[in-house]
């Protein structure tokens, strides 16, 4: 059998290498006459410098016109010149991937950021992957513990549920993906940095994830200086990563921060390429990629892939472009709150403006009857806070306003949580019962 699988990989190494030329260079794209390729593939450009020597800087045929090739590098444009060799691999980008990388901080290569060798005895895989069959996905019955009162007592996830973050900036993203990563009975944490400032990957790593969170977490950073393509790259290395460790029956967690610097990132590419903008300046290609990107998660036969996709809204707008499109890919939306934030509640989640889709055929009875109960409550109050603050509100007047304002206090209090202190979903949900049955 060996013999055989070696002769396979014999026969599937080319005899020979197709090679070309770059003739023009524009913007972040270079055009090459030559070499024959598909979209996708990687190629090699040899580059000779006098600081630096030979190099190789790897690009991605990303289109063509006429009958020259489209490329964009993975690294800056710096050095590339024309008459530059261009070198065909006719493969897409692979990654190694395998038990070894459990606590390293990798790049949108797959390789570790702080310059050491990969342990050998490494898989590869293609970081381009599909989607699982639709019939091949086990339905979600299990609840997932993430150890934050508010998501798993009022919006239970479930193993293999796939929920979007919704918030503007300083809003307590990051914080709330440490939380998460540290307290989830996850098996296994995966999270893509993608576009963030490059001071905040070692503030998120050392003080969001702690030691603890980091033995058990593969981090994929792609900072917001590197090219568009890196950080595409980032997010579809993330996803791979997940589905290997889903493929060996793991319960896997994914967190991405963020999917819409992944969308800005697209929408840099497409754009080079000629595409047109549609909506606010995103081009189709944005809207293309984004369910092929977050149908990759979930279920399969062998594990499931719980993800946590955080999307950044301008100036506080849900219903921009991306993150309208991802609220309706996705099983469930959690909402960061500015003014809870202001407030000084933490985590600043809206559970009136969020929602899991997934909770209902997850959570217990009476689980789901007392977040009912407490959801209405809180509704209740939120309704009528503007006449209450003010002193409009006479007490007597309604019985369910009277019930709301009592219960407020303790709704919020339930709410809140230090960062630094897990809860367990039983200890929520027991919490959360008890708060639902206290009378006023």
């Amino acid at each position: 059998m060996k013999a055989v699988e070696l002769l396979e990989q014999l026969q599937a190494v080319p005899t020979f290498k197709k090679y070309g030329r770059v003739t023009r260079v524009v913007g972040l794209m270079l055009e090459s006459q030559g070499p024959e390729s598909s979209i996708g593939d990687v190629c090699k450009i040899h580059v000779y410098s006098s600081h630096a020597g030979h190099q190789e800087i790897l690009a991605e045929v990303v289109g063509f016109r006429d009958e020259t090739v489209v490329l964009m590098p993975f690294k800056s444009l710096r050095d590339i010149s024309i008459g530059c060799l261009v070198e065909g691999t006719n493969k897409p980008l692979e990654i190694k991937i395998g038990p070894e990388l459990i606590g390293k901080i990798l790049d949108s290569m797959g390789k570790p950021l702080d310059g050491s060798a990969l342990p050998k005895g490494l898989a590869v895989v293609d970081t381009e992957g599909e989607p699982p069959n639709p019939l091949t996905r086990p339905p979600i019955e299990e609840t997932l513990e993430v150890g934050v009162k508010a998501i798993d007592g009022m919006l239970t996830v479930g193993k293999g549920q796939r929920v979007g973050i919704f918030a503007g900036s300083g809003v307590g993203k990051s914080t709330l993906l440490g939380m998460i990563a540290r307290n989830t009975t996850a098996d296994l944490n995966v999270i893509a940095l993608i576009g963030e400032r490059g001071r905040e990957v070692r503030e998120f790593i050392e003080r969001d994830l702690g030691p603890e969170g980091l033995k058990r977490t593969i981090v994929i950073a792609a900072t917001s200086d590197q090219p568009a393509l890196m950080r595409i790259k980032g997010a579809f290395t993330a996803t791979a990563i997940a589905e290997y460790f889903r493929n060996k029956g793991l319960n896997v967690m994914l967190m991405m921060d963020s999917v819409t610097r992944v969308a800005m990132a697209q929408r840099e590419v497409g754009l080079a390429t000629g595409e047109p903008p549609a909506q606010k300046g995103y081009t189709p290609s944005v809207f293309a990629i984004l369910p092929k990107l977050l149908e990759r998660t979930g279920t399969n036969e062998y594990g499931t892939i719980t993800a946590f996709y955080t999307v950044l809204v301008d100036g506080d707008d849900m219903n921009e472009p991306i993150a309208d499109t991802v609220r309706g890919i996705l099983d469930g939306h959690i909402v960061l709150d500015r003014t809870l934030a202001n407030k000084g509640q933490y985590p600043a989640i809206n559970v009136l403006k969020s929602v899991s889709r997934l909770m209902n055929h997850i959570a217990t009875k009476e689980h789901k009857a007392a977040a009912e109960k407490l959801r209405e409550l809180y509704f209740t109050y939120s309704k009528s806070e503007d006449l209450i603050n003010i002193g409009a509100y006479k007490k007597g007047t309604s019985k369910e306003i009277d019930e709301a304002i009592f219960y407020e206090p303790l709704i919020t209090n339930f709410l809140k949580q230090g960062y630094l202190d897990p809860v367990s979903l039983e200890e929520s949900v027991n919490e959360l019962v008890q708060l639902a049955n206290r009378g006023g």
